[in-house]
């Protein structure tokens, strides 16, 4: 197989159908109600904040400032694998046309999470900055461009390299971006030609160092490796990943939490799954990032109904994947080989759930007592959340 648009051919199909496989269980019915109601509350927050929004409010700046995060976020889609360094090594000569590929790949699929804030970005543009329909096409036109230079960047700096401080890289990118943004919605072109001339010298300063080193094997399989993984500690969320497993932590700060659970043979299980909650990293920060999405949402939402709507998506969310995760474990315990009541686990978790959903719940309350607005309405949110729990244990069927 010496022909690597063969190469590249095979490992994208294979790619696309382990994308495939994971997300037919990711993106259910369970998932796609959260997400209508997550949109929903977000739309209709962002549809009444732009009747009230201040004609001084920096629309520029903030759509830029998110669209230069995006845009910065240009890591390469290679799709190799540890064996590479290896039977790549004759054909290194040859090899600017798999990456060729690859980096068309990588384009065309990171470039849609920009577009997709351009679009959300259109009504706050149009309405509070005052911008015409030329000068969003020309926006438009512009992020497509820059997007391909954020991405031709961070691989010419990574191949230079061999990927070491990349976070510099990227904050250079980030602020080149911001300011080529900026200066094109606020219309200083002058200001906006000396930026680009910059990213240009910028990306060809890097592409010049790149031709002095070897093509870094090593670099590219392990940032191909660690992308995939995230993709797989995702997906096992959702569904068993058999080739994953998560990673654990002591967590010793939490020890004291053990306490709750009674010392007693019926407790076996809940003391058992409750270790597994805090010293799994996936199902923790799982938890922990849901929750937060929750305290940031009540915060920032001004509308009592859609913070309901949103915290109430969130705790279903929190709930199902948990739930689904601490259940569907393959891996041997101890537990299994003493004669115990094969709906022990089934109700310890459900046990834990309702543990850990109502300090999500506590939480959310302390977010709207420190407020300080004693409104009913705010204190609805708190309540539904962990509603939305309790029927969400007792409605899920495994």
């Amino acid at each position: 197989m010496n022909n690597l648009r063969e190469i590249w051919a095979k490992r994208f199909v294979y790619y696309i159908n382990e994308l495939q496989k994971y997300l037919k269980f990711i993106f259910t019915g369970h998932i796609a109600i959260v997400l209508v109601f997550v949109i929903g509350a977000g739309g209709y927050t962002y549809s009444e904040w732009l009747n009230t929004a201040p004609k001084d409010f920096p629309a520029f700046l903030v759509v830029a400032f998110i669209l230069s995060i995006l845009l910065a976020m240009s890591t390469p889609v290679t799709l190799m694998k540890h064996a590479d360094s290896v039977y790549f090594l004759p054909l290194e000569t040859k090899l600017k046309e798999y990456l060729k590929l690859a980096l068309r790949w990588t384009y065309f699929s990171s470039i849609f999470l920009s577009l997709a804030a351009f679009l959300v970005s259109i009504p706050l543009l149009t309405k509070v900055a005052g911008a015409t329909k030329e000068e969003l096409v020309s926006f438009f036109i512009f992020i497509l461009v820059m997007k391909y230079w954020s991405i031709y960047a961070e691989f010419n700096y990574r191949f230079a390299s061999d990927g070491k401080s990349v976070w510099v890289d990227r904050f250079i990118r980030f602020l080149l971006l911001f300011a080529a943004l900026y200066f094109l919605l606020s219309g200083n072109y002058v200001f906006l030609i000396v930026v680009v001339i910059i990213q240009l010298i910028y990306v060809f300063v890097w592409q010049k160092k790149k031709q002095e080193v070897p093509f870094p094997f090593d670099h590219f399989i392990e940032v191909e490796q660690s992308r995939m993984m995230r993709f797989y500690r995702f997906a096992n969320y959702f569904t068993d990943v058999p080739h994953i497993r998560g990673m654990t932590k002591r967590r010793k700060w939490l020890d004291v939490v053990y306490n709750l659970v009674s010392y007693g043979q019926k407790n076996s299980q809940l003391y058992l799954v409750l270790r597994t909650f805090i010293r799994t990293n996936d199902y923790f920060f799982l938890w922990v990032r849901l929750t937060a999405l929750s305290v940031v949402g009540v915060i920032f939402i001004p509308f009592p109904i859609v913070a309901i709507i949103f915290t109430s998506a969130l705790a279903f969310a929190t709930v199902v994947q948990l739930r689904h995760a601490l259940l569907s474990g393959q891996e041997f315990r101890m537990d299994q080989l003493f004669p115990i009541d094969p709906d022990a686990r089934k109700r310890a978790v459900n046990k834990l759930m309702r543990m850990i959903q109502f300090v999500q719940a506590i939480l959310v309350l302390a977010v709207v007592l420190i407020q300080g607005e004693f409104r009913l309405p705010l204190f609805l949110i708190p309540i539904a959340v962990y509603i939305v729990s309790e029927l969400t244990i007792r409605m899920s069927k495994k």
